[in-house]
């Protein structure tokens, strides 16, 4: 009975969130309240992990910000995210992409493409 509940609370705080993966690029609109004002902010940068399931699940973007890496970890149900667009697709064989830490200049959110495969 208890878990019940819990589980029906849980699915009104979840969204329907947009479809993405590590290595993909997205932008991110967010929304920031500061005492009466309200603005939207968009944020573009490589997805370098995605954990946890449910309301709790959480993505982590990195980006260049004047030559230096930044991360931004978001809750992937947060009210504050407005919208989430795939820019393009990143082709990786791993779920956690640390190793761009490691890189230094545009190599730090550099990652391959997916090709479109031709149908005839």
């Amino acid at each position: 009975m208890p878990r019940d509940v819990i589980t029906e609370v849980l699915k009104d705080q979840m969204r329907n969130a947009t479809e993405f993966n590590p290595g993909d690029t997205i932008k991110v609109t967010i929304k920031i309240v500061e005492e009466k004002k309200a603005r939207r902010q968009t944020l573009e940068g490589v997805v370098i992990k995605k954990r946890g399931s449910g309301s709790s699940a959480t993505f982590t973007i990195r980006r260049l910000s004047h030559e230096v890496g930044v991360e931004h970890t978001f809750p992937l149900h947060s009210p504050n995210i407005e919208k989430i667009a795939v820019v393009s697709e990143g082709k990786v064989r791993r779920a956690k992409l640390y190793y761009l830490r490691n890189r230094s200049g545009k190599a730090t959110v550099k990652v391959k493409q997916k090709v479109a495969k031709k149908t005839t």
